[in-house]
């Protein structure tokens, strides 16, 4: 006799074949906004193709297949290498393809280049965020040494600057592409780097690009593979930044051992290492003493793209939720018709709508360094943003697991990887204490700060309450800055910054209720319906 227990049905289809790009009204906006509007169309075909189930799987299979340390070679001979699964070299060619390392520090880079690789930075975010971490660590670091790279490297600028990915284990000139990494934390120091004890000693005479004899430890050496690092390490003048090779120019290994993968949390398909110096060589990028300066020009970008992470990974999850509230039913109706559901997810999609307001700003900024003002804003807000961004995005993911209920806690979802993805952001290149101490170093050592502010706030003084409020309280504040209240003080700087610029962007209703949501200290009210289905229609692609 057949017996039939049940039927499955209301259960939604998961979110595939989608375009990551053209489905955000916001990000498409402020990218025409910034000056890349002339990237749009290709911005387009990326985010196609990044939306498939082909891309997701590939970024499902990534993960779950983490990399495998090779200490030796069959024959016994020391390797130090990494095995990753296909699915991360797949990944890791699309990127270099688009140029996510090197869009803007090409020849022929155009006006809005910052603002077009942040775009793809995103939409490849949504996909599979451990391959980032390569990819912008060899962004950061190409600007450093374009001018700064050691002699017997010169041939190294072109694969630098290819867009050609390159796996082999192989000295660098070789390839058609190169990956570059840093290893600054040691057990002992973490994001205090002044106590590290790695020492250099030059092998003949000092100074910049020179070589020197390294002897020490890393506790987190990121990208292991990688065909070189910039390291900190303690020379005679004091703490110093080393260009180390993975191989040598006359083709040797370089004395880097690999002892240990780190098993992360999250982040899972990228692989972090331990790593021994047994007199590596490495040579020296500026002079001895300048390491934390040499490391913060490149710290700043990193730090930026650690917010443009958070924000792929919070734009992916409220995707997902959206998606399923538009199918799924609940007592007589969709989820995205019950009232309550829809405050909830129109106050995410709201949230990520200044988060692309501010961060494409941003992204203008740092195009635009030679501008006092843009200089300003990028010294103040990366940090703020690293921080405000990096720190929501784990209550975000955590809020759209709970629109998909109990399947949205399963692994056969991808929520439960971007929630574990989301803590790497807030930690790396600088914790959350450390981004706020940075934002107050900058308020009482840079001139031009607060005249920087005053031009970004006033100008829209008298377009809403809850902003000229914030803004009168917080330059009270500013007079004597506490480092006990800093994490307060950067939280109002990035919501003012978020405010201003949805001011001047977006209708006044949706300003409004943004401004009455985070700069009302009662937390402001339920939003109205017109506000609602406005933002609800950008979150999927649709003009407000």
């Amino acid at each position: 006799m057949p017996w039939q227990t049940h039927t499955v049905f209301n259960q939604p289809i998961p979110l595939n074949n989608s375009n990551l790009f053209l489905s955000d009204a916001a990000l498409r906006e402020a990218v025409n906004r910034e000056g890349a509007g002339w990237d749009a169309e290709l911005l387009a075909s990326i985010g196609q193709q990044l939306g498939t189930a082909e891309s997701l799987e590939l970024g499902r299979l990534a993960n779950a297949n983490p990399p495998e340390l090779l200490r030796y070679d069959a024959s016994g001979a020391r390797l130090d290498d990494v095995r990753f699964h296909p699915a991360w070299h797949l990944l890791m060619q699309g990127l270099c393809a688009n140029r996510v390392h090197n869009l803007p520090w090409q020849e022929e880079a155009r006006h809005g280049s910052f603002v077009a690789r942040a775009a793809r930075f995103v939409l490849h975010a949504q996909v599979e965020a451990g391959t980032l971490c390569p990819i912008t660590m060899t962004f950061a670091a190409t600007p450093l040494l374009q001018s700064a790279l050691p002699a017997p490297f010169q041939d190294w600028l072109k694969p630098l600057l290819s867009d050609r990915y390159d796996a082999h284990l192989q000295p660098g000139a070789q390839k058609r592409g190169l990956l570059i990494g840093m290893g600054m934390t040691e057990k002992q120091g973490g994001s205090d780097v002044l106590s590290n004890t790695t020492r250099a000693e030059p092998l003949a005479q000092p100074g910049p690009g020179e070589a020197y004899r390294l002897v020490g430890h890393k506790w987190f050496f990121s990208v292991p593979q990688s065909d070189a690092h910039l390291v900190l390490a303690q020379a005679k003048g004091g703490l110093s930044c080393f260009f180390v090779p993975r191989f040598l120019p006359d083709g040797q290994r370089n004395a880097v051992r690999l002892e240990r993968l780190k098993e992360k949390l999250g982040n899972r398909s990228n692989a972090s290492s331990e790593a021994e110096f047994f007199d590596a060589a490495g040579w020296l990028v500026g002079e001895e003493g300048e390491g934390v300066r040499q490391i913060l020009k490149m710290g700043g970008m990193t730090r930026f793209d650690c917010a443009l992470g958070s924000h792929g990974l919070m734009r992916r999850a409220l995707s997902v939720a959206l998606y399923h509230a538009h199918q799924r039913q609940a007592f007589g109706k969709n989820l995205i018709e019950q009232p309550l559901m829809r405050q909830v997810l129109g106050r995410m999609a709201l949230q990520l709508e200044g988060q692309t307001a501010l961060l494409f700003r941003l992204a203008g900024a740092w195009e635009k360094r030679g501008d006092e003002r843009d200089t300003a804003f990028c010294r103040l807000f990366t940090p703020a943003a690293k921080y405000a961004v990096c720190k929501g995005g784990i209550p975000f993911v955590a809020e759209a697991m709970e629109v998909l209920g109990g399947i949205g806690y399963c692994e056969e979802n991808e929520l439960p990887r971007l929630y574990r993805e989301m803590p790497v952001n807030s930690i790396w290149e600088g914790s959350g204490n450390i981004m706020c101490l940075d934002v107050l170093r900058v308020l009482s050592r840079h001139a031009g700060t607060m005249e920087m502010l005053h031009a970004e706030f006033d100008e829209v003084k008298g377009r809403n309450r809850h902003f000229d409020r914030a803004w009168r309280q917080l330059q009270q504040q500013l007079r004597k800055p506490q480092e006990a209240a800093a994490r307060l003080l950067t939280e109002q700087l990035y919501a003012l910054a978020v405010g201003a610029q949805l001011l001047r962007h977006v209708t006044p209703p949706m300003a409004e209720a943004w401004c009455q949501m985070a700069l009302d200290a009662r937390g402001g009210s339920q939003l109205s319906e017109s506000v609602l289905n406005d933002v609800l229609l950008r979150a999927t692609g649709g003009a407000g």
